[in-house]
């Protein structure tokens, strides 16, 4: 297994943290991808074993991971897990995943629980989003259309037992790296912020893409773009190019990933009997 985190301007004790979670000996080989180039973080990894430095310039989220994600397709490593520099976990979680996905050869992607650091739950796996389902979460009040919003989180699904979910919050995406070949890497037209959306609904087509709910890391989620106008600005853009892409109001593999939640019918097996 190979793992790869990207930085940028990055604290170094989360980082330090986030590297003492993957002290293990499944984990071969650790790319830092750092958007800042910066040397302060490259004399920081120096000192952890099987961890390569990588500078780069800040071409965006999806785009620094798929450096990395080359070299592990390259390497024939089997699994390569994507993780933000601000998640942590006990060991024993990685050897977990490995195991699972090892005995289900039809997952391609597997997430686990995320909590804060306060031990609250975070609903980081979802429904694919609605152009509507984006808006009230940025520009509504909390209280505005709460069933909607409580729907697109899978609050009105048992969250403590696996799921075939469409949709896997980047900051922790264990990947079947055979599965990679098949759908592709990080589309590179977003920058930030849906890149994550769009890998695991192209997984999710042709694969099983797990919420592994048995396994708990912790996520020090800092939810920039809802503090700073900037992000704001980076994470409207790249939406608007997600539904470019996918549609708007008109995206069938939406409709059909999203009702298989409640119908249990998957868009693979729609798909294979469509083709019977």
């Amino acid at each position: 297994m190979n793992v790869s985190i990207v930085t940028y301007k990055t604290d170094t004790a989360e980082l330090g943290r986030c590297l003492q979670s993957l002290d293990t000996s499944i984990v071969k080989q650790v790319f830092i991808v750092d958007n800042g180039s910066e040397k302060r973080i490259e004399h920081f990894v120096g000192a952890f074993e099987n961890v390569e430095y990588i500078a780069n310039r800040n071409t965006g989220y999806g785009s620094a991971h798929n450096i990395a994600l080359r070299k592990s397709i390259n390497s024939g490593t089997d699994y390569h897990l994507v993780l933000n520099s601000d998640v942590y976990f006990e060991p024993g979680l990685l050897e977990s995943a490995k195991k699972y996905m090892d005995n289900h050869p039809d997952v391609g992607q597997l997430h686990p629980t995320l909590i804060y650091p306060d031990g609250r739950h975070q609903y980081t796996v979802r429904r694919l989003p609605t152009p509507f389902d984006v808006f009230i979460r940025r520009f509504m009040p909390e209280s505005f259309f709460k069933k909607s919003r409580d729907r697109y989180l899978l609050k009105d699904l048992d969250l403590e037992s696996i799921i075939d979910v469409p949709y896997h919050q980047g900051s922790f995406m264990l990947l079947r790296v055979e599965s990679l070949k098949n759908v592709g890497l990080f589309d590179e037209r977003f920058f930030m912020y849906p890149e994550d959306i769009d890998l695991t609904r192209r997984m999710h087509e042709r694969y099983r893409t797990i919420y592994y709910p048995f396994l708990t890391a912790v996520h020090a989620h800092k939810a920039e773009s809802y503090k700073s106008g900037r992000m704001l600005r980076i994470h409207i853009v790249n939406m608007i190019r997600y539904f470019n892409k996918w549609g708007w109001f008109v995206d069938p593999e939406r409709r059909k990933a999203n009702n298989a939640l409640i119908t249990g019918v998957s868009c693979r097996d729609m798909n294979s009997n469509n083709r019977r």
